[in-house]
């Protein structure tokens, strides 16, 4: 009797002791009261976020073939004029020249770059605010897809999306989407309303010297007059004029030009 009560009372193999955790439970801290929420709306935000992103991708390659129809910026001014003046041109229709003169005012290597230009970005954040050095392809990220102003959120977004835009529109599709999108004056928007208000002219008749005047109002299209420039503008227009002609002796047009 008295080795069968032994028995009984001898655990078997394998048997977890009374108190001992079971095998499987999870271990560690338990989840601090009121997480459960936060963690939902972690998740959603997540998820929330991944799926912009997707949607972005997905209007991306759907713009390597298909012409954006309006932009978020475009769209606001429609809001707050009442309309805006765009007049969708491919890039063969516009002088080449004009498509050199904006390289040279915005972004001159650009076609060495791959969406940053790091030499740019260290001269803008040694400046401070009084020059910027985002390139071409990052201003067709910010106007196609984003918001205008100087968010984190924004930037870090922006540096998300160029090098997508880099790899499947590559440098002519960009700057193509740029000469048809960038303001050039107050609900003006791409080459053909800029030649037209300024000079009455066809995208595919724009003078050296006009090509240089338009480039120089993409900093401050408001507050810029092509048709009546000062004297600064007429300065830096020569220097514009001047620089179209040097890339494209040197080279530097030869991602975006036949």
């Amino acid at each position: 009797m008295a080795k069968l009560s032994a028995e009984r009372e001898t655990p078997k193999r394998g048997t977890p002791k009374a108190g001992a955790p079971k095998r499987g439970a999870p271990r560690g801290r338990p989840e601090p009261r009121g997480a459960g929420p936060v963690l939902t709306v972690r998740r959603w935000l997540l998820r929330a976020l991944w799926a912009a992103l997707a949607f972005a991708v997905l209007l991306i390659v759907l713009f390597k073939f298909v012409n954006p129809p309006t932009t978020p910026y475009m769209f606001s001014e429609r809001l707050r004029l009442g309309h805006v003046d765009q007049r969708w041109t491919p890039i063969s229709k516009i002088a080449p020249v004009m498509a050199r003169s904006v390289v040279a005012a915005e972004d001159a290597n650009f076609c060495e770059h791959w969406g940053f230009d790091m030499a740019a970005i260290r001269a803008a954040a040694e400046a401070g605010a009084h020059r910027g050095g985002s390139t071409i392809s990052q201003q067709v990220v910010k106007n196609v897809f984003l918001w205008q102003g100087h968010s984190w959120v924004r930037k870090a977004l922006e540096a998300a999306l160029t090098p997508m835009v880099e790899l499947i529109w590559g440098k002519r599709r960009i700057l193509e989407i740029y000469l048809n999108v960038a303001e050039l004056d107050e609900g003006g928007f791409g080459v053909a309303a800029g030649a037209a208000r300024y000079f009455r002219a066809e995208p595919d008749r724009i003078t050296a010297q006009q090509a240089a005047l338009l480039a120089v109002m993409l900093p401050d299209p408001k507050g810029r007059d092509a048709a009546h420039p000062t004297s600064y503008l007429r300065q830096r227009a020569a220097e514009v004029e001047d620089g179209a002609a040097t890339i494209r002796i040197d080279g530097r047009a030869k991602c975006f030009e036949d």
